[in-house]
């Protein structure tokens, strides 16, 4: 029973934490994407878009992490890992085909690859960027 409740736990603070990260990367994908597209585009659709893309990475952040056995700070040694660096690769695409796939704009036409591609580097970046701040 007690593994069964903490499982249940893990999952939810695991949604919880992937729509806190979610809204983030939404907040700065959207205003870049209306940029780059010059339409307006469905912000519901950025956020669920951004949802999955979140719950994906940090199921893949996490799995490296287990594999690296780099689970408690500091993180240093994680984020200078190749196991590491490919999950993230691997983490931007999927992060680009989601958010090219699910998100249209206002006029019902999907947005184009290359605008998806510079919002995942928009939002990469500035994780990235904090990840590196934090890892000290």
């Amino acid at each position: 029973m007690q593994t069964l409740l903490t499982l249940l736990s893990t999952l939810l603070w695991w949604v919880l934490y992937g729509s806190i990260v979610a809204l983030a990367a939404s907040l700065i994908a959207w205003p870049v994407l209306r940029w780059s597209e010059r339409a307006n585009v469905v912000f519901n659709r950025v956020y669920l878009a951004c949802l999955l893309w979140s719950l994906l990475g940090l199921l893949l952040v996490a799995l490296v992490a287990a594999h690296e056995g780099q689970l408690k700070p500091p993180y240093g040694p994680l984020l200078a890992s190749p196991t590491f660096r490919v999950a993230l690769v691997a983490d931007m695409f999927a992060g680009a085909l989601l958010l090219w796939r699910l998100i249209p704009r206002t006029d019902a036409r999907r947005i184009r690859p290359t605008s998806a591609c510079m919002a995942v580097a928009a939002v990469m970046a500035v994780a990235f960027g904090v990840a590196t701040s934090l890892a000290g």
